[in-house]
């Protein structure tokens, strides 16, 4: 199996590898990821450590399960977001499910590097994740979280097509919960409770 990568229009998502370890680590270390994404902020040999012994195994373990007809179960899957000019590492797109929500959902993560952002390349990483999400896997629905103060994150998610479904608690703090279900793949469209969301 070769290296997994999906092309948009901007952008590359590609499954981790240990060479993007640097950049990774930098990412996790800007102020403004730190600031939404504190659990990321991990020593580096840490985030080694996690790579290497977790993180790219279980990417290969998600894409043998797409390989051998979708079911994924709760197999999580880290994509690197890389500038399809450069190749620079600019961020993450990662799905894997939520167990502190009741019941657990496969969610959307990702972050962008301050240096690339008002670019629109969140939402092109976002919505390739959910097309190949919802035409190469089981996955029926998916979600995302945002902090009330994240409007950037705000943003991205609801051009994603993500509808606004209610506030949660998790630790000490309050998300906007939203959810997104399949309809036909087509990214940024879906059904939540019987209605139709356009994209």
């Amino acid at each position: 199996m070769g290296t997994f990568h999906m092309e948009c229009k901007d952008i590359v998502l590609r499954e981790y590898a240990i060479g993007d370890l640097d950049a990774l680590y930098v990412l996790t270390q800007e102020p403004e990821i730190m600031a939404f994404l504190p659990d990321w902020n991990v020593p580096k040999d840490t985030r080694r450590e996690w790579m290497n012994r977790f993180e790219i195994p279980e990417n290969r373990k998600f894409l043998q399960a797409v390989q051998e007809g979708g079911r994924i179960g709760e197999l999580r899957l880290r994509l690197g977001i890389h500038s399809k000019t450069t190749g620079e590492f600019i961020g993450w797109c990662c799905t894997g499910m939520k167990e502190e929500l009741s019941p657990p959902i496969r969610e959307m993560v990702y972050a962008v590097s301050p240096l690339h952002r008002k670019k629109g390349y969140a939402a092109q990483a976002v919505q390739g994740l959910i097309r190949f999400l919802f035409d190469h896997t089981d996955t029926a629905e998916l979600c995302a979280l945002a902090l009330p103060h994240n409007k950037a994150s705000l943003r991205v998610i609801e051009k994603c097509g993500f509808v606004f479904w209610d506030t949660v608690e998790i630790g000490r703090e309050t998300y906007n919960y939203y959810k997104l279900g399949k309809t036909g793949g087509t990214p940024g469209a879906g059904t939540i409770g019987g209605r139709e969301i356009e994209p």
